[in-house]
């Protein structure tokens, strides 16, 4: 809805990525992906046949509207800690860290009624951080700084889901050994049982969490303007890593170890990729 005082488009009552808030105005994470959901229908649009728009049959005023909430949609921001605010009133918690939360009452959904978990500043999983890995080339390096020192430590990793988001942004920012840290917490997540709820099924979210990881933060894959890059560095207390990957009908094995990046053809036709900002030629 648009608010006439802010002059600004706006979503409450939502529910955003982090399942220990609920019912909350104006998710940073929600508000943002329904403003790219319509900037990305805008330009889709542009590309279709004129038969193709006659069947979407979207008129112009609807455009004019979407592009209206594309540019004055409210995302909340905290310009003294410089960070995207979670969601409305989230800043007014009474903010201490998980390192004070004793130890036997993790994990909190297993410890701790739900109406105190609600008035806590404790993240299940990433929110607003979630929303930068999904865009992380959009965000500057400050950015990504600012908001993961300020919400990782309120973060309790009480979902398979979180903890390799957290660890790419780590290693994205240089933080290895919290980039390791988080990885180990993934990939060990029903080995060590963390959050005391292996007897319910293994996790497969936080085993293809451990490929993410690897593959994203510390070999450091993206893919821009459609050219895939890396940017490989080996944690300190490792010798060794590899995995393959299929990127547009090529399979790429890619090994990491002391001496440096190694990277083979396995299948397709040749390729040429960006390492560390030098462009390397691939072929069988």
């Amino acid at each position: 809805h648009y608010s006439q005082r802010n002059q600004n488009y706006m979503i409450h009552g939502v529910t955003g990525p982090d399942e220990y808030e609920n019912n909350v105005d104006n998710n940073w994470y929600t508000n943002l992906l329904a403003q790219w959901t319509l900037k990305y229908t805008l330009e889709i649009l542009k590309e279709v046949s004129p038969e193709q728009a006659k069947q979407l049959n979207v008129s112009e005023d609807e455009k004019k509207h979407w592009q209206d909430i594309v540019d004055n949609m409210y995302l909340p921001y905290d310009k003294d800690l410089n960070i995207f605010v979670q969601h409305d009133g989230f800043l007014d918690k009474d903010l201490k860290p998980v390192s004070e939360i004793p130890a036997d009452q993790l994990p909190l959904n297993q410890n701790w009624s739900w109406d105190k978990i609600l008035r806590s500043p404790y993240i299940k999983q990433g929110d607003v951080l979630q929303g930068i890995w999904d865009f992380i080339d959009d965000f500057t390096p400050e950015q990504k700084k600012s908001n993961f020192d300020f919400y990782e430590q309120y973060t309790v990793h009480e979902s398979s889901l979180s903890p390799a988001i957290y660890s790419v942004l780590a290693a994205d920012l240089h933080y290895e050994d919290k980039a390791v840290e988080l990885y180990e917490r993934t990939a060990r997540l029903d080995l060590d049982n963390y959050n005391n709820d292996t007897v319910d099924g293994l996790h497969i979210t936080a085993m293809t969490g451990g490929w993410i990881a690897v593959v994203q933060g510390f070999a450091g894959m993206r893919v821009r303007d459609g050219k895939l890059h890396y940017a490989p560095f080996l944690p300190k207390k490792w010798s060794h890593y590899s995995f393959r990957q299929v990127f547009r009908d090529r399979l790429i094995e890619v090994d990491v170890d002391q001496d440096g990046s190694h990277f083979k053809l396995i299948d397709g036709e040749p390729i040429t990729i960006d390492v560390a900002g030098k462009p390397v030629e691939l072929s069988k």
